[in-house]
Order: C-alpha cells, then sequence, then structure tokens
C-alpha cells in the first residue's frame, strides 16, 4: 500500500513535470504541484484512452497517456486563466 502511494506520487512528479516542460509552464509551478498536475493528468488520460479502466499496469503507453492528459489538463488550466492555449 505505501509502496503504491510512493510510486503514484514519485511518477506523478515526474509526469507534471515533464508536462510543465512541454506546455513552459514550469517555472510557475512547484514539486507539489507537478505531482498534482501528473496525477490528474493519468486520471483524465485513463477516461479518454482506457474508458475510465484505472487497473492498467505501470508501462511506456500508460505513461504517454498520463502524461498527454497531464498536457491536456495544463492546457485546459492555461486557456481558462489566460484565455489562450500555450
Amino acid at each position: 500500500m505505501l509502496w503504491n502511494l510512493m510510486i503514484w506520487l514519485l511518477l506523478g512528479g515526474i509526469i507534471g513535470w515533464i508536462a510543465s516542460l512541454i506546455m513552459r509552464t514550469d517555472a510557475q509551478q512547484g514539486i507539489l504541484l507537478n505531482i498534482v498536475v501528473g496525477i490528474i493528468g493519468a486520471f483524465i488520460g485513463a477516461l479518454i484512452f482506457y474508458r475510465g479502466d484505472m487497473q492498467q499496469p505501470v508501462n511506456l503507453s500508460s505513461f504517454i497517456v498520463a502524461l498527454l492528459g497531464a498536457i491536456l489538463f495544463l492546457a485546459l488550466v492555461n486557456l481558462f486563466r489566460r484565455g489562450q492555449v500555450r
């Protein structure tokens, strides 16, 4: 249980950080926000690409799905905050 939580937080931080670099929002975010973006991105990606199935194994395709979800999440946040997507 504790290891699963630690893996979620670590992967969420990495995915959120990569997504923030791609969307050029890294200077505005800290590590906690990167983790939140990564976890929300994984959830959004699973909803879109896996039709809500959260029991996918951790592999390259699930990492890419989570990254795409995090990028989509940051694009939506930018759209509502600034009125434009970077």
